[in-house]
């Protein structure tokens, strides 16, 4: 019971997803041939209102929900960082035609076949951490 209201913003983010299409295949391949404006519009207002939320929390000191502060730490910035990993984010979003965000969602309207895109996810994500005091940062 204590973790039910992680169930019911999960459904409600399923429920956003699906109805805004974010999920198609359809309108990802639209964004990929820049066909159509809708992907992009969906992506900028996020980062819009992600931008607006975390000046909201770092000004008005906003606690969780458990009374604790929230912290953002800096990270360096690395142009070949982000372009490597941007690179493979935007070629597996293009391959699977999905992000990581609805592949839950997606398997919840009933396309099983993206449990072994999850799967795959989850397998990379391991790899990484066996790998990353190797990698370059």
């Amino acid at each position: 019971m204590k973790f039910i209201q992680f169930l019911f913003i999960g459904m409600f983010f399923g429920i956003v997803m699906t109805k805004s299409e974010v999920i198609s295949w359809f309108r990802i391949q639209e964004m990929f041939r820049f066909q159509s404006f809708h992907m992009y519009g969906v992506i900028g207002s996020a980062w819009l209102m992600g931008v607006f939320f975390v000046q909201l929390i770092k000004r008005k000191n906003i606690k969780t929900h458990n009374g604790s502060n929230i912290a953002f730490k800096n990270k360096d910035f690395s142009v070949s960082r982000y372009l490597f990993g941007g690179t493979i984010f935007g070629l597996g979003w293009a391959l699977t035609g999905a992000c990581p965000g609805p592949l839950y969602t997606l398997v919840g309207n009933g396309f099983t076949v993206f449990i072994a895109v999850i799967l795959s996810a989850l397998l990379g994500t391991y790899v990484y951490g066996l790998l990353k005091n190797k990698l370059p940062h």
